[in-house]
């Protein structure tokens, strides 16, 4: 049974059910940059796998996983098999999480290239990286 809360109906088990298995099979980074790969185009299985840095056997075997969930499609162009994600919803969310992701590891990089920068001028020394080569005591 839902009950409201906020202003918000609570989701049915089956639902909630559903979007953790959904959310499982994307907890994997494997699984992952091989929809966030296909939410920007379709390929195959061994353009997915040079991709993405992975065995064919293996990426192989994460496409079969989200093609068995609904996340993945695919269809089949001569001998090749290609695959697509055919729900803009996932699509959205994967974009959105990774994308936000990346905007926070940005702002945190260049908080830190920036802290570095600032603790160098008050010690009059160069920050790290600036015109040294390492290992040469230059």
């Amino acid at each position: 049974m839902a009950t409201e809360v906020g202003g918000f109906d609570d989701p049915s088990a089956e639902v909630l059910a559903e979007a953790a298995a959904a959310f499982g099979l994307l907890a994997s980074s494997a699984r992952l940059h091989i929809v966030w790969a296909l939410a920007q185009g379709e390929s195959d299985v061994t353009g997915l796998a040079e991709r993405v840095g992975g065995a064919l056997p293996a990426v192989s075997q994460h496409l079969t996983k989200l093609k068995l969930a609904g996340l993945v499609r695919s269809r089949r162009e001569g001998r090749r098999q290609v695959y697509f994600v055919d729900d803009p919803d996932v699509v959205t969310v994967v974009r959105l999480m990774v994308g936000q992701l990346t905007d926070r590891a940005d702002r945190a990089d260049r908080a830190d290239r920036a802290d570095r920068a600032d603790r160098a001028d008050r010690s009059g020394l160069p920050a790290q990286g600036a015109g040294r080569l390492r290992g040469f005591g230059a």
